[in-house]
């Protein structure tokens, strides 16, 4: 591994980062979600050097950083707030870090920033004094200055948090398009799950100074390690059920005495085998519940018909609440089918869901539907 962080703790007073364990390989982009106070910017600062670790220890291509000063840890930093040097130029602040590097001559510096701006499409704003820039401009020149020393990994922390809609997008191109060409090594912190799903390779899920989970995408999506990450990243359907029996790469799955749902999720069969009995939770996304005023032909094995029990609208986005056999399914629709369908509270509904959709987070002697 490039990045390694292993049993980190930081004692900050009222606040700990409490055991944190995690990898990151060359070229990788990481994105740190959770709550305000969570910890996560705090975790980036320890790596980059700014806080002591209580215990642990932190590697960089197998060298511990611990004792390195942060300006020799060849880590660059990129903060929501720029924080660009007022009283100097673009120019000037992107040439701060090479300054230092007498191996450089004036002329070779002046080319490495000629070539960054160009990249970062600021070549026009380079004696612009830093006050007058906008939020995108002052954000490409902040990364800038990072990249130009060509550091081993970049943190960011919520980049583009105070920037509009579109500023956003194309950083985020932009961003893409660094990390391709010289394959740097990212660790982003963000509340924007927008972030997460154009940027990052896998994700990492903080509470309370603990990283409760860290995997690929759909792996942290779809099977939770425990309840805050399930309702942090929208997993509203967590249910308890009793594994019936296991046949032709199907679980039957018995809720109670008069439901029963079908998951294909071969994973957790391969790592677990002796399955039957086995008292399990199980997580089905709200988006991928399908509603139908009657029942249909489909290869989905789970068609149950439910009663609608709370409509909810947000904008273009209906949240449905169902009951099915005592059990609530939370689905959402668009306006455009809530109105094709025309269902009202109180109205039958069928739910359709296929069986790879039903996932297997774990057996519910190990998974505590109120850990945090």
């Amino acid at each position: 591994m490039y990045l390694e962080v292993e049993n980190l703790s930081v004692d900050l007073g009222e606040f700990h980062l409490k055991n944190i364990n995690l990898s990151v390989e060359e070229g990788e982009y990481l994105v740190l979600i959770g709550p305000t106070g969570s910890g996560k910017s705090v975790l980036l600062e320890t790596i980059i050097g700014f806080y002591t670790p209580k215990e642990g220890l932190i590697k960089l291509n197998g060298k511990i950083l611990n004792d390195i000063a942060p300006e020799d840890r060849h880590i660059g930093i990129v903060y929501q707030d720029h924080v660009l040097f007022p009283s100097m130029n673009v120019y000037d602040n992107i040439a701060y870090g090479l300054k230092n590097k007498k191996s450089l001559t004036n002329e070779e510096i002046d080319l490495k920033i000629k070539d960054m701006a160009n990249i970062m499409n600021i070549s026009h704003i380079l004696h612009r004094d830093v006050t007058t820039l906008s939020g995108g401009e002052s954000q490409r020149t902040a990364l800038a200055r990072a990249l130009i020393v060509e550091p081993k990994i970049i943190l960011m922390d919520e980049p583009f948090s105070a920037l509009d809609v579109t500023t956003q997008a194309t950083l985020t191109s932009l961003i893409k398009s660094i990390g391709k060409k010289y394959k740097t090594t990212f660790v982003h912190v963000t509340h924007n799950f927008n972030d997460v799903w154009n940027l990052a390779d896998r994700v990492g899920v903080m509470k309370n100074g603990i990283l409760h989970q860290l995997d690929y995408i759909d792996t942290v999506f779809s099977k939770p390690n425990n309840k805050f990450v399930a309702d942090f990243v929208g997993v509203n359907n967590i249910i308890k059920g009793k594994v019936d029996m296991y046949n032709d790469g199907l679980m039957e799955i018995k809720i109670n005495d008069n439901l029963t749902l079908y998951s294909a999720d071969k994973e957790y069969y391969d790592k677990n085998k002796n399955i039957e009995n086995q008292e399990v939770l199980v997580a089905i996304r709200p988006e991928n519940i399908i509603f139908s005023n009657d029942k249909i032909k489909s290869s989905a094995k789970n068609q149950l018909k439910g009663i609608i029990k709370n409509i909810e609208i947000a904008g273009h986005i209906i949240n449905v609440v169902t009951e099915v056999e005592n059990v609530k399914f939370k689905g959402i629709l668009t306006k455009n089918s809530y109105e094709l369908l025309n269902i009202k509270k109180g109205n039958e509904i069928y739910l359709i869901f296929k069986s790879m959709n039903v996932n297997i987070i774990e057996s519910y002697n190990k998974f505590n539907l109120n850990k945090n």
